[in-house]
């Protein structure tokens, strides 16, 4: 076994806090990094706190990770030591069910395996970033261009692809109106994408203290949401609206918002469900979609497509020692705009 500093919750009512614990040895097809980065994800926050279903503990939460390969197992072919890698929400499947032959492996109906809160196939509780190693299938790490700054790219892991892979699958790009509710960790990846992919980006925000953020952004128009006029003007504008908002909202609000036939995207995970009449949807022949994560070769897509692109998260490095914090201020939104643990400060 491999000897493992983390920061761990014990139960849902205790903070996280220093934790030593054991990885398992390195098998023939797995791969061992040293963690050096790790991104903050409200996710964390959700999952420590029980917030979607009961939780396994201790837990280490952290599906934001990026090192460097400090060992390889025998059958590795993909990695050497000394290569940078990246993990992301998901480390193992069944690799044979319809889902992982269509490379959606997040939606694995066998045997999902999420990088904390879950179980691996061996029983064994998964163990997340917020550590100073993970073992890890190779299959399961992603390669990671030099070219990027490292700690930019460890949010890229989940709010990258969670936002990049909705606007893949519905081919958002030059002629589309793309509206972005929030700019948050998820919502500032959302500008990035939409503006590489060719789109008319508008952000739409309750505070007026994000319009000159949205601007630095690149977002071509930003609107005030609790402004009624500015609301009206953009009534019936978009054809797309990602909405990253995990905070209870009026989704009414939005889709109205759409033109005919126009999509509201939904990747914020707020803790309660949503409340939406039918007739919202069924006048103008609008959609509501959902979308998580994405799988492993469309993940290194959106790595790749970052690395040609030059495209990372903006990010506050912070201490690991100061996680509870940084909490606090993420459920303010008070955050530009993912934080990153240096895990240097664990040892």
């Amino acid at each position: 076994m491999i000897a493992t500093k983390g920061y761990a919750a014990q139960n849902v009512e205790t903070d996280l806090a220093p934790w030593n614990f054991e990885r398992r040895e390195v098998g023939q097809h797995d791969v061992l990094m040293e963690i050096l980065y790790c991104g903050v994800c409200h996710t964390d926050l959700h999952q420590i706190n029980n917030d979607w279903f009961p939780g396994i503990f201790p837990m280490v939460p952290g599906h934001e990770i990026v090192g460097r390969v400090t060992r390889v197992g025998a059958e590795v072919t993909k990695f050497k030591v000394g290569d940078l890698g990246g993990v992301g929400v998901m480390v193992d499947s069944c690799r044979t069910c319809n889902e992982c032959n269509k490379g959606l492996e997040h939606f694995c109906a066998v045997s999902p395996v999420q990088t904390y809160n879950s179980l691996g196939k061996d029983g064994a509780p998964t163990y997340g970033g917020y550590a100073n190693n993970i073992v890890t299938q190779a299959d399961f790490v992603h390669h990671i261009s030099s070219k990027l700054n490292l700690p930019g790219v460890a949010p890229l892991l989940c709010a990258g692809i969670t936002t990049y892979s909705p606007l893949r699958k519905w081919k958002v790009g030059k002629g589309h109106k793309l509206a972005v509710i929030g700019l948050g960790g998820l919502g500032h990846m959302g500008v990035k994408f939409g503006i590489a992919f060719g789109a008319e980006v508008t952000v739409l925000s309750t505070s007026e203290a994000k319009r000159e953020d949205a601007k630095k952004l690149g977002a071509h128009h930003f609107v005030v949401t609790t402004n009624a006029k500015e609301l009206a003007s953009v009534k019936g504008t978009f054809d797309f609206i990602l909405d990253t908002v995990s905070a209870k909202h009026d989704l009414a609000l939005y889709i109205n918002l759409l033109k005919i036939q126009g999509v509201l995207i939904c990747v914020g995970a707020p803790a309660e469900p949503y409340e939406l009449h039918a007739f919202a949807l069924m006048t103008g022949n609008k959609v509501i979609a959902g979308s998580g994560a994405g799988g492993l070769p469309q993940t290194q897509e959106m790595l790749d497509f970052c690395a040609e692109h030059n495209i990372v998260s903006d990010i506050e490095i912070i201490d690991i020692k100061d996680i509870h914090p940084a909490f606090d201020r993420m459920v303010k939104g008070n955050v530009r705009y993912r934080f990153v643990i240096d895990m240097a400060t664990l040892k």
